[in-house]
Order: C-alpha cells, then structure tokens, then sequence
C-alpha cells in the first residue's frame, strides 16, 4: 500500500487541522504541531543557533558546532513528537525534553 503526498493531500490536511473557532460552542478544532506558537518561536530560535554556528571559529565548528546543531534540532523534534502523542504524561516528557535541550543551548551560547 503506498501513500501519496500531493499539495492537495497537505493543502486537505492544514485546513482540516486548522479549523476556525466553532460559533456555537468556542472550542479550536484539532492543531497540527507546526500550529503551536511555542513551536514557531522554538523553530526561530533554531534558525538563529543554525547561524551562531556559521559564525563559530574552524576549530569550534566540529565539536561546539555539532552540538549547537543536535541540541537545537532536538528542541523542536521534542515538540513536535510530543505533540503526537496520545496521552497528557507522555505530551509533558517529550516538552520537558525540550525544555532541556533549550538550556543545552543556553550553555553552549555561554561557552560561545
């Protein structure tokens, strides 16, 4: 079984997930992670590390570098897969997983 990824399929996918405020009850329909403001501003914060590590010395750019690089991807993949998880608990690791990975990137940013 094989499964298509058109621009139909995703465009069908966001809206659905997107859906506006209900008039008659208030409640947000289903969001998709790339939705949650916390991931849009993990996601910049990502592109900036991303950018301090262009910046960094030859002899930095393979340790140091490396890490500024998993430790900032870590940080939105946290939330991402936390955010497809079914149960609250397992929801609450994977942001506290972030959450780790964000001071990670604090001290690397010290070490810089």
């Amino acid at each position: 079984m094989s499964y298509k990824v058109t621009k139909d399929r995703i465009a069908k996918r966001e809206n659905a997930a997107t859906a506006q405020v209900h008039a008659d009850d208030g409640k947000r329909g289903f969001q998709i992670f790339e939705n949650l403001e916390v991931y849009k501003v993990a996601r910049e914060f990502r592109k900036a590390m991303y950018a301090v590590n262009r910046r960094l010395p030859d002899f930095e750019k393979y340790e140091l570098g490396s890490q500024i690089r998993r430790a900032s991807a870590s940080l939105t993949n946290n939330m991402a897969e936390g955010h497809g998880r079914f149960h609250y608990p397992d929801q609450i690791r994977f942001f506290v997983h972030s959450l780790g990975s964000l001071e990670e990137l604090f001290d690397d940013i010290n070490i810089c």
